[in-house]
């Protein structure tokens, strides 16, 4: 095996470990393309469900847990409550730390080893870099991941800039306290056995690398706060939806081309809870009288009897769907976000839980879509929004904007010259 890449870098071991849904695995898979294209050896190390594709995106799989491990996640409402969900996730996370030590352990090559991981929920990653001395970079695909106590996440609706910062710090204080409640235990065990002390607050003072932090966003998205770690550096959304390796079916090609651009309509790619979403978008697309997509994988969710105008698929790449659609309605999960701002579309979201809420407020701000409350989300609510921002000379403007500002910049080579220099 050489030891040097092209243009002299050094050949490194290089282990990716994304945690949680599709769009969260998306952007590794993104950066371990660039980062092979490169010389370097990758392995992605995640929950088995992603097993298949990582293997049929041609990079080299590590699984953890069973598929079985990650559908049990996802069936669990109490993951999506708006304010506890993170903290049963945590939970969830917990029984999956000592089977992902192992694996990071199986592959650590000393010297060579560098390890890319977002923050907390792929907390085996940080404690296999602090015991073995391989430096990492945290990867956060979302602003809201920076905790700022500075610029607070609309996740929590009722703090904002003029609320006090002791009340601020306290809620972060809460925040630590729910995550060493759900994962101390089992966290600190493995570090006892590691040889390495004890820790508490784990969420804010050991979650975050002290060597990088990489924002995989721009700071049009999201302007760095004076609290973000001073060893931050914003690139810029991957823009990753498998759309080398998955084509867009052929009856959804047919419906694209019969007729106008249609409103798509996808509850995100883990939501196993989106049957109120996708029928409230069925019967805004009749108080329209406009043609809908819905795009869901779980077929469970998709109302029965749909009319001809706004039919199913479970998967299609959103890069090819959406720059024919007239409008995105969606989570809000970032991933997503950033395909509709590429695209140069309104969006609409129904943000539920994690970085929704805050992701939605972003899009809001920067005048290119608007969100309704789960609560507020029915068909002719929708159907009003929809029409407003699809009427609106203003959001055109600015959607053109954005997607003009999605083209700049060089995202994934910037987060692998970061990567790289890690490795000496």
């Amino acid at each position: 095996m050489s030891e040097a890449c092209s243009g002299g870098q050094r050949r490194l071991n290089v282990l990716l470990c994304p945690a949680g849904s599709h769009g969260d695995v998306h952007p590794f898979i993104a950066l371990g393309h660039a980062l092979r294209a490169r010389g370097h050896d990758v392995t992605v190390v995640t929950s088995a469900y992603f097993d298949e594709l990582i293997r049929r995106e041609g990079l080299r799989s590590a699984p953890v847990g069973t598929a079985e491990d990650f559908d049990r996640v996802t069936h669990d409402a109490r993951v999506w409550r708006p304010y506890t969900g993170f903290f049963h996730l945590i939970r969830h996370i917990a029984p999956t730390l000592r089977p992902a030590l192992a694996a990071l352990d199986g592959l650590h090559e000393p010297s060579r080893t560098v390890v890319a991981a977002p923050l907390m929920l792929a907390a085996a990653a940080r404690l296999f870099c602090e015991a073995r001395g391989v430096p990492l970079a945290t990867i956060h695909l979302q602003p809201m991941a920076f905790l700022s106590l500075q610029q607070p996440p609309s996740s929590l609706s009722w703090v904002h800039s003029r609320t006090p910062m002791a009340l601020r710090r306290l809620i972060l204080r809460l925040a630590d306290w729910g995550v060493d409640r759900a994962i101390g235990g089992e966290l600190n065990a493995l570090r006892r056995e590691l040889g390495l002390p004890p820790i508490k607050r784990a969420l804010t003072s050991w979650a975050t690398s002290p060597d990088r932090v990489i924002g995989l966003f721009p700071s049009w998205f999201a302007p760095p706060a004076p609290d973000w770690p001073p060893q931050t550096v914003l690139t810029g959304f991957p823009l990753y939806d498998q759309s080398a390796s998955a084509a867009v079916p052929e009856a959804l090609e047919r419906f694209l081309q019969a007729g106008e651009p249609p409103i798509v309509f996808t509850p995100g790619s883990a939501n196993r809870f989106g049957h109120h979403f996708l029928r409230a978008g069925v019967e805004a697309c009749r108080h329209l009288g406009r043609r809908g997509l819905l795009l869901a994988r779980h077929i469970e969710q998709v109302p029965p009897g749909l009319p001809t105008d706004v039919p199913h698929f479970d998967y299609a790449p959103l890069s090819r769907v959406l720059p024919r659609a007239a409008a995105l309605v969606h989570h809000g999960g970032i991933g997503t976000v950033a395909q509709g701002l590429a695209a140069g579309v309104p969006q609409l979201i129904m943000p539920t839980a994690f970085d929704q809420p805050d992701n939605a407020a972003r899009l809001r701000s920067l005048g290119v879509g608007s969100s309704l409350a789960p609560g507020r989300f029915h068909g002719p609510a929708v159907a009003r929004e929809l029409e407003q921002l699809l009427e609106s000379e203003e959001v055109a403007c600015r959607c053109r904007e954005a997607a003009r500002r999605m083209r700049e910049g060089y995202p994934l080579e910037e987060a692998c010259d970061l990567i790289e220099a890690l490795g000496g």
